[in-house]
């Protein structure tokens, strides 16, 4: 596990997935074998390593990248280290025939992502990116009801995304001050339209073009160090993706809004038949038959309470943490060879969806999505 002293790497894969396995008593299997992962901490400063070990209960860490990749009994190399030194990693792990996942963006561009992908199929190895809100309980409960044909035809998706990220000069910053350097790779359309990507390839449809308009609104942000520095990268990004199968779906996405809906993240959907909003946890839905007949009206009151007339979306099944329940699911892949369809192609057409977000703004206009293959 190479880069887990990170936020998200220490967080939701080490403690929340393969630390919460170990605890689980490993991954069940239906002939009553158990996969068991086994890991060890790669990453440049020791110290760091040998505290986040102490604390998750693992024995082995390293600063020793090529030593670790040579031991054979460990078959699966994971990446959380920053986007521009991810394909170095991937590809050692490549040379040394070990299956790959790894984080998003796969890499800075979308040539380099669709090459590691092909690097990976050419070396005949499993490989994956993490693409973890497919299994949050809202979105979850959300799938739940398209594939139960409760929208009737879909015509539109809504998101919105984001919350206040203190700038560090007086509240405590809560996101690295890389998040917002361009030359670090930083910015916002390169991390969330990764997600959207998938997002809308796994529940609506395939993206057929798109335009985007990216901002920095913040122009100057305090480091982990309380230093000023400037903001090279963009904070906000209002991108609106048209479908092949005509729906349109239109995503904000922010670090500069302060909160005033269900949760961090809606998707609101509407269909001839119903809509739904859905968010982290919790989905609701309303029927065409509870749909309110609104009388556009501002010099009186209205006497239709709107969030009266939706109802909560139950859940099918117990929802797991979501980076944990894709570990399970990848972990089963390389072991028994379960179907696992979010390889590095599907990693290589976030970062294309990204890098197509960034010409849009650039020259403000539509831009078309071509097929990676």
């Amino acid at each position: 596990m190479n880069g887990v002293t990170g936020r998200m790497g220490t967080n939701q894969h080490l403690l929340r997935s393969i630390m919460a396995i170990i605890a689980q008593g490993g991954v069940r299997l239906g002939d009553g074998d158990v996969i068991m992962p086994d890991p060890i901490l790669v990453g440049r400063d020791e110290a760091k390593l040998a505290a986040l070990a102490a604390r998750a209960g693992v024995k082995r860490f390293t600063t020793q990248l090529d030593a670790a990749l040579a031991d054979p009994a460990d078959s699966v190399y994971f990446d959380a280290t920053l986007t521009g030194q991810r394909p170095v990693g991937v590809r050692k792990a490549l040379a040394a025939k070990k299956h790959v996942y790894c984080e998003k963006p796969t890499a800075t561009t979308s040539a380099e992502a669709l090459a590691l992908y092909r690097e990976a199929q050419a070396a005949g190895v499993k490989n994956g990116v993490v693409q973890d809100k497919l299994w949050l309980p809202g979105l979850l409960k959300l799938k739940q009801l398209i594939d139960r044909g409760f929208f009737g035809r879909i015509l539109s998706v809504r998101g919105e995304f984001g919350y206040w990220v203190f700038t560090g000069e007086t509240g405590k910053l809560q996101r690295p001050s890389w998040n917002y350097r361009k030359e670090d790779d930083g910015g916002i359309i390169v991390d969330m339209l990764c997600h959207w990507r998938y997002v809308i390839d796994n529940l609506f449809g395939e993206v057929k073009s798109l335009t985007c308009l990216g901002a920095t609104h913040v122009p100057q942000r305090w480091d982990e160090a309380g230093k000023p520095y400037p903001c090279t990268a963009d904070d906000s990004a209002y991108a609106t993706f048209e479908l092949r199968n005509g729906i349109l779906c239109h995503f904000n996405s922010s670090w500069c809004v302060r909160v005033r809906r269900d949760d961090l993240l809606t998707l609101q959907v509407d269909g001839t038949h119903g809509s739904a909003v859905a968010g982290l946890r919790d989905c609701v839905s309303q029927p065409l038959a509870s749909t309110p007949r609104c009388v556009w009206n501002p010099d009186v009151d209205s006497d239709i309470k709107y969030f009266d007339g939706w109802s909560r979306v139950p859940a099918d099944n117990p929802c797991d943490n979501a980076f944990k329940v894709q570990w399970e699911l990848f972990l089963k892949h390389v072991v028994r060879g379960d179907p696992f369809p979010w390889t590095l192609l599907a990693g290589a057409k976030g970062v294309q969806l990204a890098e197509l977000g960034l010409k849009s703004w650039a020259e403000r206009r539509w831009v078309e999505v071509p097929s990676l293959a």
